[in-house]
């Protein structure tokens, strides 16, 4: 499952949610059909009935949402829809999904840890890496500047190879 946002409230008496969406442009969420939403730990099918733009948000009315009170048992599920869902990337592309749990070595070998998330910075992404690898934690901001600082992404292998100084 590749998480696209979460329900972040409801709008209206007639089931419709306030939707925060993780997708670029903010609208694209609505593309997707259906929708997996995960309501205690599990995954439901949901399809999208009626879906706007609404200020500088999304909001929604799922088919099993016909009034207040049941959308109110959806605000803070993740929103999430199948890997095979998404259009294939194109070479030297990836989605953030496949970028988080790659273990991050440096170009001589020494392992800087685990990305657990990425930051957009206006400039350029952010990789957060997590090294748990001592008895100390210690994240690690690094810059995806892919052919700079980004030198190689083996997905098949969990492995993204920087240009970092290990001390940094």
């Amino acid at each position: 499952m590749v998480p696209l946002g979460h329900v972040s409230g409801l709008f209206g008496v007639k089931g419709w949610l306030r939707i925060h969406s993780d997708t670029e442009p903010r609208a694209n969420i609505l593309n997707y059909t259906p929708w997996y939403l995960q309501k205690q730990g599990e995954w439901v099918a949901c399809k999208v009935a009626e879906g706007q733009a609404h200020g500088k948000g999304l909001i929604v009315r799922l088919d099993a949402c016909t009034d207040r009170d049941s959308a109110a048992k959806l605000v803070g599920c993740t929103i999430a829809i199948r890997r095979e869902q998404l259009p294939a990337a194109g070479e030297n592309e990836y989605y953030w999904s496949d970028l988080k749990g790659l273990s991050v070595i440096a170009r001589d070998g020494t392992p800087l840890g685990t990305v657990t998330g990425l930051i957009e910075t206006g400039a350029n992404d952010v990789l957060l890496v997590r090294d748990t690898h001592d008895a100390e934690v210690r994240e690690r901001l690094i810059p995806y500047l892919p052919g700079q600082v980004v030198l190689n992404v083996e997905l098949e292998k969990g492995v993204l190879t920087v240009d970092w100084d290990p001390e940094f």
